[in-house]
């Protein structure tokens, strides 16, 4: 049976294969993980159709193929054969139900899988189910940002003991890493990852990765968007102290069910102002100017594998509330690397925050074929001129 890099929507031309999971000659059964794979909008996994031997590898790790091209073979074997399953098998002796890279993970994290509710069929454990039950390790008291509740996860760092310089002391992903360079410096450990790191022939470089899959898609696109569209940036200070009120006050009425931020703020007014100057909500197509017929705004998220833009669909005609609620699970899913094909396409419009790194002004690029984009900044309590009297004012 041949095994092909799979074709996930109609715009997805190639692949890239991130991981092996199994080697040739490995006994497996249907549903099992074979692979990881990259495209360029999402990371996934690809399950055995069928119980049998994986007789051949063909594909690398790392390697960039066409949709169609033959990666791996396997040989089938009928039900009613016994089958020589290995450690690293769906249902090992204890009787744990879940993929191999899920049982992985959970070693690395130790947690315990028998006590976790799969997602997948007959409630299979999922990768996504173990790293979602490691982030609930993390009390609820303490305001840290997804990226970094991972990131801590992974480095094995106590955010008790992180100290958060984001908007109201949240723990951001800078934090973490702050932590671990301090713990090294303490115990005179060498940098993280310096003993693997391949070296040039003149000891140049400290590490060297190639730039593949979403990463690299993401580069062409901005790259060929930075270059084919004329950029007019326009840049403005505005009032945001009955911005900021609102806000407050939104989150003192939905106390208890939902928390608003200031980019579901951002998504919403965006979204109305579009629907009122539909000229902005628009593309170019070859000699023709576009006008989109719904309101879908991205919402740029920085991930470990480069920069995403989940979309909120319709969001000219979703409640406040709505809006945090997708837009948390769209985010949580891109930083997990869980993207669904229909997560990243269809955007008519983009907003990119920078607010919580400290920056004041920027000039973003614009995800073609939209026709403009939004660059938040951050809000600043400064003093103001205001009717010939000098007030403190949130900018």
């Amino acid at each position: 049976m041949n095994i092909v890099m799979p074709k996930l929507g109609l715009t997805m031309t190639e692949g890239t294969l991130t991981r092996w999971l199994i080697t040739a000659g490995q006994s497996v059964r249907q549903g099992d993980i074979l692979f990881e794979f990259e495209s360029e909008k999402s990371s996934l996994e690809y399950e055995c159709p069928a119980n049998g031997v994986m007789s051949s590898l063909v594909v690398a790790e790392g390697e960039t193929v066409p949709c169609g091209t033959l990666v791996a073979l396997l040989e089938p074997i009928k039900v009613t054969e016994p089958v020589n399953l290995i450690e690293e098998t769906a249902v090992s002796p204890t009787g744990i139900y879940a993929t191999p890279a899920a049982k992985r993970r959970a070693r690395e994290l130790n947690i315990d899988i028998v006590n976790l509710a799969g997602r997948g069929v007959n409630g299979r454990v999922h990768l996504i189910d173990v790293e979602s039950a490691a982030e609930k390790t993390v009390p609820s008291t303490i305001n840290v940002t997804p990226l970094a509740k991972r990131l801590a996860t992974d480095m094995n760092v106590d955010l008790t003991q992180v100290v958060g310089h984001g908007p109201g002391g949240r723990i951001t992903r800078d934090d973490v890493l702050t932590a671990v360079d301090n713990l090294q410096d303490k115990l005179n450990l060498p940098e993280v990852g310096a003993a693997e790191a391949p070296r040039d022939a003149e000891g140049i470089f400290r590490k060297r990765a190639p730039v593949t899959g979403v990463r690299r898609v993401i580069g062409q696109h901005m790259s060929s968007s930075a270059l084919s569209a004329p950029h007019v940036t326009l840049h403005t200070e505005v009032d945001a102290t009955f911005f900021v009120a609102a806000r407050q006050q939104l989150n003192m009425e939905l106390a208890g069910q939902v928390r608003i931020s200031y980019n579901a703020l951002f998504v919403a007014c965006a979204a109305r102002a579009l629907r009122t100057f539909p000229q902005v909500n628009a593309c170019l197509i070859d000699d023709e100017i576009c006008t989109y017929s719904a309101v879908n705004v991205g919402l740029a998220v920085d991930t470990e594998r480069g920069l995403l833009v989940p979309v909120i669909r319709n969001a000219d005609r979703l409640s406040i509330d709505e809006i945090q609620q997708i837009g948390d699970t769209l985010v949580q899913r891109a930083l997990l690397g869980k993207n669904l094909p229909d997560d990243l396409s269809g955007g008519t419009f983009t907003i990119t925050n920078l607010g919580m790194y400290g920056i004041d002004a920027f000039t973003p690029i614009i995800n073609q074929p939209q026709a403009a984009i939004l660059g938040v900044g951050r809000i600043v309590n400064k003093p103001v001129g205001l009717n010939g009297k000098l007030m403190l004012r949130d900018r």
